[in-house]
């Protein structure tokens, strides 16, 4: 166990997810207050603020390992952040003799700090200078961090993102729930015969945010879960057309649909997306690896992964997305390796490519112990190498995206075809247009004219959704109430 003490609570959650990027499989615990003691703790970090300076102590059985300071008076506090983490980060790099990817960053969003800069009027060069200097972030990642937000703003600045919204619409089945998953999904077996109560009230849901939202401009529609080709081909067909009816789809630029899981796919499903006009779906393996999709908890095999994509083809859609995760347990390059080759024959117009995270919630981690030995939590090297076949398959990053807890302090990037980007992906990446989330467990997100961000979420137990769907729509018209006298 690593121990840290603080003698104040500012600035705890930073310390804490640094500290843990550095002790990936070290249980790491946080206290307020300074009392010197050490038990069995592996290390002992302690942060003591003062008026004029912050005191960083590394010890290891009372042997000071590094010891520095850094100027507090008279900056304000999102620069004593960045200085704390600075000097946070260099100790513990002196310390473990390693250093990470992404620096001292630990949200989940550079390159929102990156468009920032862009916009502002920075350079390339002085943006990767920046980046580096205030945040220790590698030349690699720094470039990368760059090269896809000029990608981004060259697709936000073909609209104009600030005066429409986007709608997200959560269908939380899956056919059963995999290892590493925290989403919010049931198992479809367990709901099969209460689906069409879930898309009555999903349905009153929508209702009231067509009449909330109608005066503005829809321009996105993503349609994610859990897998929403659990549902029949009737109920996504009723879906979908119900939404046809509600809103205006006329300014429309994408229509997403997660169609996940292969063994969720079938060829009426296909065809009732393609005949309500889908032209973009993900169809995501994960692995290619007969062994690995066992171990995840994936009820289907490659076999199965192939014949979804190639129906998929056959019935004519425009963007097919597929995503795989490094690291998975007992995953190592050879692995990759076989599902990029395999990927490759298949050549999708989208690839989306996530480190493994241990989510808190998802059984990966609550089992950890029986899996912490087979994952490969470095997995920087299996990055490099999906970003070389990314490029052999003439796709290139446009979006990018960390999670808490991620394998090697890494990064999920995805890779497009040019003409397919995913505009969804990169709206709710970088938080530059209202969205608005209906379904158990969706989350909106309102975007001020002076770019702060009012979150609106539903209840996650479909049960308690369905016998709250008023409260859930009377919590959105409370902030669209004050959204729509800013805006």
């Amino acid at each position: 166990m690593i121990q840290i003490q603080l003698s104040e609570d500012e600035f705890r959650y930073d310390v804490y997810t640094l500290t843990k990027a550095f002790f990936t499989k070290e249980d790491v615990r946080v206290q307020i207050g300074i009392d010197g003691k050490q038990q069995e703790e592996k290390v002992l970090i302690i942060v003591k603020y003062e008026k004029t300076q912050v005191i960083l102590t590394i010890k290891e059985k009372e042997t000071i390992v590094a010891e520095g300071s850094a100027e507090f008076a008279n900056i304000e506090r999102k620069e004593k952040k960045n200085r704390l983490k600075r000097l946070l980060y260099t100790k513990l790099a002196e310390y473990t003799g390693k250093e990470l990817p992404w620096g001292n960053l630990t949200g989940i969003r550079p390159v929102k700090i990156v468009m920032s800069m862009l916009e502002k009027g920075n350079g390339r060069e002085e943006t990767i200078e920046d980046l580096k200097k205030i945040y220790c972030i590698s030349q690699e990642k720094a470039e990368l961090s760059v090269e896809i937000a000029h990608r981004e703003l060259s697709v936000l600045n073909t609209f104009d993102y600030k005066s429409g919204y986007s709608l997200y619409i959560g269908i939380p089945f899956c056919p059963t729930t995999c290892l590493y998953c925290s989403f919010t999904s049931y198992p479809i077996t367990l709901w099969q015969k209460r689906t069409r109560e879930y898309l009555e009230a999903l349905y009153k849901e929508l209702t009231y945010i067509s009449q909330a939202m109608g005066h503005k401009r829809l321009d996105s529609i993503y349609i994610g879960g859990g897998t929403p080709t659990t549902l029949s081909h009737e109920e996504l067909r009723s879906l979908i057309l119900f939404i046809r009816e509600k809103f205006d789809c006329s300014a429309v630029k994408e229509f997403c649909v997660e169609a996940g899981r292969p063994d969720s796919i079938t060829g009426e499903k296909l065809k009732a997306l393609k005949e309500c006009g889908i032209e973009r779906i993900s169809i995501n393996p994960q692995t290619m690896n007969e062994e690995t999709l066992k171990v995840i908890g994936r009820q289907h095999s490659v076999k199965d992964i192939i014949q979804a994509y190639d129906l998929a083809k056959e019935a004519g859609f425009k963007t097919i997305n597929m995503d795989i995760i490094l690291g998975l347990p007992g995953e190592n390059m050879t692995h990759l390796e076989h599902t990029m080759e395999e990927i490759q024959k298949l050549n999708p117009e989208n690839l989306t490519v996530h480190s493994l995270a241990l989510k808190r919630a998802a059984r990966l981690n609550i089992q950890k112990q029986s899996y912490i030995e087979d994952i490969n939590t470095a997995p920087e090297d299996m990055m490099k190498r999906t970003a070389e076949y990314a490029k052999r398959m003439g796709l290139e990053p446009y979006y990018l995206y960390r999670q808490k807890n991620m394998g090697g302090n890494l990064e999920n990037v995805g890779y497009a075809k040019p003409g397919h980007i995913g505009l969804y992906n990169i709206l709710i990446m970088e938080e530059k247009q209202t969205i608005i989330a209906a379904g158990a467990g969706a989350i909106s997100k309102y975007v001020f004219p002076d770019e702060s961000i009012t979150r609106v979420e539903n209840v996650k137990d479909v049960t308690n959704y369905m016998k709250r769907i008023e409260e859930m729509i009377a919590r959105k018209e409370e902030v669209r109430s004050s959204y729509e006298s800013e805006v």
